[in-house]
């Protein structure tokens, strides 16, 4: 089964190899995603975030996925010295760097309780592989039709925090302003939660950020500064021959 959506604004797809997952599996992983979306968006000032950010909701008003996210931001802020933050002077609430990796793990564990034991979900460039090897290319930083390294994975996930989809969107919570000295994060974890908010809490935190994202317990790295030089832990999950392709 192979599906492609447009959720949370950029595309999703999914690939599952297992006879016997349906439509009606990934009809239920697209419908969590677009709840998540309606709930956790901080561009729908109707979603439960927006609505928190002003005041109409209390802390222990919100739901236990809400509270889940906003613990995990606040351990990402807290372990990179305020490099990563979601609450920003003068700008709203915005837990997009956890919400999106945290919702697509969710999804990935839809798919496994419903039997699927071989799949791909692939959320905008940031991946969860189940049943591999997979193989999984990683964008050059500069260039859009070119490849810097592929990895390979049989279960796990790869998060990539760049410059070249969104412009400089990531911002150095310490300063507010652009973070400098990187051109791309690319993690490998056991689950896109991690991966994903690992990639952009590095990027924040700078050339600094490779490693402490190696420090991280299960993490793997591989990163291009802005002096076009590579950086990759010796445990990062270079391709072999034999795999498929993601």
């Amino acid at each position: 089964m192979r599906r492609v959506e447009h959720v949370m604004g950029f595309p999703v797809s999914l690939r599952v190899d297992d006879a016997g997952i349906g439509q009606e599996v990934a009809d239920a992983l697209f419908a969590w995603l677009r709840e998540v979306d309606a709930r956790f968006s901080p561009f729908r000032p109707d979603s439960e975030v927006s609505r928190y950010d002003r005041g109409e909701l209390e802390l222990a008003d919100l739901s236990a996925d809400l509270t889940e996210i906003l613990g995990l931001c606040e351990q990402y802020r807290a372990a990179t010295g305020g490099a990563f933050d979601v609450r920003l002077p003068g700008r709203p609430l915005d837990p997009c760097a956890v919400v999106k990796g945290w919702s697509v793990q969710r999804a990935a564990e839809l798919l496994t309780a419903a039997g699927a034991r071989r799949f791909v979900l692939n959320a905008g460039g940031d991946v969860v592989v189940s049943g591999g090897p997979w193989r999984v290319g990683i964008r050059h930083p500069e260039h859009a039709d070119r490849l810097c390294t592929v990895l390979e994975l049989t279960d796990g996930a790869v998060a990539t925090s760049a410059r070249y989809e969104r412009g400089d969107h990531i911002l150095d919570g310490r300063t507010g302003t652009p973070a400098t000295g990187l051109l791309s994060v690319s993690v490998v974890s056991a689950s896109l939660t991690e991966a994903d908010a690992t990639a952009t809490a590095a990027f924040a935190l700078g050339p600094k950020g490779v490693d402490w994202a190696a420090s991280r317990p299960g993490c793997e790295v591989f990163a291009v500064d802005t002096g076009r030089r590579v950086r990759r832990t010796a445990g990062f999950p270079v391709v072999r021959d034999g795999a498929a392709a993601a």
